[in-house]
């Protein structure tokens, strides 16, 4: 099962089990990871799922398409190169030991 930890602005860590859901929002709203939000379900509409990936891990992620790339600059917190919509990250073993940072606001 593919651990994934959630780095608070603050620095406190949550690092749970993400096996069974289907995307990285879905695992953290299942499991009341505050800062995610996921207004849209998933649908790709809110951005109140941005996370920052650790660097490391950007390669091992799908690309970003057109429309997360757009919905991207729109976001509560200012984007950075390493922004993505957790809602655009499906869950895998591959995945296993991922580390993405909050930002200060989704909305």
């Amino acid at each position: 099962m593919p651990m994934i930890t959630f780095v608070r602005p603050d620095g406190e860590r949550i690092a749970f089990d993400a096996g069974g859901a289907e995307t990285v929002m879905h695992a953290a709203v299942g499991r009341q990871v505050a800062g995610i939000l996921g207004e849209c379900g998933g649908s790709m509409t809110c951005a109140t799922c941005h996370v920052f990936v650790e660097p490391e891990w950007l390669d091992r992620l799908p690309p970003i398409s057109a429309a997360e790339d757009e919905l991207l600059d729109a976001t509560a917190t200012e984007r950075r190169d390493n922004s993505r919509l957790s809602c655009q990250i499906p869950v895998s073993e591959a995945l296993d030991g991922l580390v993405l940072e909050l930002p200060e606001a989704q909305i």
